[in-house]
């Protein structure tokens, strides 16, 4: 098999796997390492990721589950640790709008679960069914997460807009 079918994939898909994996965890490093680890993951077995129907959500799909067990892991290292883990600050472009950062600022305090259908959703722009296949979980859920995402990023951001302009 040819490694060029691959290649269009990899240059076709890694910017929109960071991207999603970023809406997670909110660091670009780490963000870059999940998605690296899911095309190495994706090429191993290059075979199967090509039959599926669509390579990318595959790719999402590793992507998220990796970002899933690290945070898993990091969440038992805290209880074991007894202790608060300070959320590293956001790593990004310069280039990136004051908003877009008051954005994936906003996007963090959301629990993983809301985080995972918003950035699916509107930063992958993935449809409901395809978030809902992603995640495994049914099309309703996935509805209602994004119904309270909504809702508390409009909180947050509408008392951080309110304290801006007073």
């Amino acid at each position: 098999m040819s490694d060029q079918w691959f290649a269009e994939l990899y240059e076709a898909s890694y910017r929109r796997i960071v991207v999603a994996t970023y809406g997670l965890v909110g660091d670009l490093g780490e963000a870059e390492e999940l998605a690296q680890e899911a095309f190495a993951i994706a090429y191993d077995r290059r075979r199967r990721v090509r039959a599926t129907d669509n390579p990318e959500a595959w790719l999402y799909t590793v992507a998220i589950n990796l970002a899933r067990r690290r945070w898993r892991r990091r969440n038992t290292l805290d209880r074991l640790l007894r202790r608060e883990t300070p959320m590293q600050p956001v790593e990004s472009p310069d280039s990136w709008a004051g908003e877009h950062l008051e954005l994936h600022a906003a996007i963090k305090k959301l629990s993983y679960e809301h985080r995972a259908v918003v950035v699916l959703h509107y930063l992958a722009d993935m449809p409901v069914d395809e978030v809902a296949a992603t995640l495994d979980i049914p099309v309703g859920t996935v509805k209602s997460r994004l119904a309270r995402a909504r809702a508390a990023l409009a909180t947050t951001l509408g008392v951080h807009r309110e304290v801006e302009n007073a």
